[in-house]
């Protein structure tokens, strides 16, 4: 019964669209109608600027942590808490299973499960800002992520680390549109993986 409460807890409290909400109230914006229709940081700072991007991120990170932190040291529990908020995230019922890639409550998850985490995750997207390429700096990271967290926490951790990134890595392959039948499509479902994008919009 308590593992059912926390991964519902966790779902839910990570299907919290708080990107969508303060573009709402900010901006009365669709963020599922902004550039890629991704519900993210990203548009969110398009829509309403620098403020609103650092509440909805904040908020957005922070809901990583109720579903984890109720798990109560249950390590393959939380794990698989954070997999739901991180779930949540991607494809909230509230706004139709549109949503984000799932890094921000991913973070927030790290924070409890294990902190390292958070600080690679956190540095794969500064540097990718860095250098203009997100997509492919982040997925470099996510790779990298169980094997870290084995390092630092142990099996139980690197467990987490492999259960937040099959929800990331397959925001990215489904996108936010479908894969035209084309010749290109090999290419563009790497690229989706890879890079975040189709090779020929420039957006997923």
């Amino acid at each position: 019964m308590k593992e059912t409460v926390v991964l519902l807890v966790s779902f839910c409290v990570g299907a919290v669209p708080f990107s969508y909400l303060v573009a709402q109230s900010v901006a009365g914006a669709d963020l599922r109608t902004v550039g890629n229709g991704t519900v993210s940081g990203t548009a969110l700072y398009r829509v309403a600027g620098f403020l609103p991007l650092v509440v909805g991120g904040v908020l957005d990170v922070v809901k990583g942590l109720p579903g984890v932190m109720l798990a109560d040291g249950a390590p393959v529990l939380a794990a698989f808490a954070a997999f739901a908020a991180v779930a949540g995230h991607n494809w909230s019922p509230f706004i139709g299973g549109a949503g984000g890639r799932g890094l921000s409550p991913a973070m927030g998850a790290l924070l409890v499960v294990a902190w390292p985490g958070t600080v690679l995750l956190l540095g794969g997207l500064a540097l990718g800002r860095l250098a203009n390429h997100t997509g492919l700096s982040t997925f470099l990271s996510l790779l990298v992520l169980p094997w870290l967290l084995l390092l630092t926490h142990g099996s139980a951790a690197m467990l987490a680390g492999w259960l937040i990134i099959i929800p990331i890595l397959m925001k990215r392959m489904v996108g936010n549109s479908r894969l035209p039948r084309t010749p290109d499509r090999p290419r563009m479902v790497t690229r989706r993986l890879l890079f975040d994008n189709d090779g020929l919009t420039g957006t997923p």
